[in-house]
Parts: C-alpha cells; structure tokens; sequence
C-alpha cells in the first residue's frame, strides 16, 4: 500500500516539475538546477547539474524524512543527430504520456517522436530498481540516460 502511494506522489511530483515546466527553486547546491513539489506531508525535489550532458537526484520526503531517491546521469551521444532541445522535447513529450496515460514513472515504454524514438527500459519497482532511457535516430543511439534508486531506509 505504502508503495502505491509513493508511486502516486512521484507521478505527480515528476509531472509538475520537469514534464510540466515547473519553475526552478533556490539552488540547494552550488551551480545546481532545482525543481520542487510539495503536497502535504509529501516533498519532492530533482537537482541536477548539467545541461546536454548532466547528471542529478530526485528525493522524496515523507514529513520531513527521506523515504526515497533516484540518481541518474544522461548525455548527447551524437550531437549531430540530436541536441539538447529536441531530446529535452522527446522525452517531456513520451514521459507526459507516460505519467499522465499510464500513471507509472518506470519504464517498459516506447514514444515515437518527430526528433526520434524514446525507449525506456528498466527492471524493479518503486522500492528498488535500474534502467535506462535513449532516444534513437536514423537507426542510432543519439542520446542515453542512466538511472537508479529506490527506498532510504534509516
């Protein structure tokens, strides 16, 4: 029950923060860019470093106590099949779909997009899990991100 709840909040934090072109907060972090949400008893914050190549955190809080994270590292891999704002606009496009289709925030999906085709794949559930998102073009890995995460346990 706890974890269907916890999949719920993500969802809906993930999408009204970067799916959804929330405003930045106050960096947390020296040089870092932050996007938060708040329900309740419930916080959310992504912070991450970077721009076409980056690498951040998501947390969630539970009254003011860590309960889960999900770090994660992407890049360009072909720069000339794909730059920061079309793959930017590819994902938030497939993961709209995704949150708001299917209210899930893991993978098992793949988004055909004029820029290119989303896939994401992962093993796990909300408590403990791995995958990795690309996008492919002409054919050709352009773009991958890998995650991770899952519960904190104090």
């Amino acid at each position: 029950m706890y974890l269907t709840f916890l999949n719920d909040f993500i969802v809906e934090a993930k999408s009204q923060t970067y799916v959804g072109g929330g405003a930045k907060i106050a960096a947390c972090r020296s040089g870092s860019q932050d996007i938060g949400y708040e329900r309740g008893e419930w916080r959310y914050l992504d912070s991450y470093f970077g721009g076409t190549d980056f690498a951040g955190q998501e947390t969630v809080w539970l009254n003011g106590e860590p309960v889960w994270a999900m770090n994660y590292f992407g890049h360009i891999i072909e720069p000339r099949l794909i730059d920061g704002s079309r793959a930017g606009a590819v994902i938030k496009a497939a993961l709209s779909a995704l949150y708001g289709g299917e209210k899930r925030f893991l993978g098992g999906m793949e988004y055909e997009h004029e820029f290119g085709l989303y896939i994401d794949r992962s093993e796990g559930d909300c408590g403990h899990f791995r995958g990795m998102e690309m996008i492919v073009v002409e054919e050709r890995r352009a773009y991958e991100l890998d995650y991770r995460g899952g519960l904190i346990r104090l």
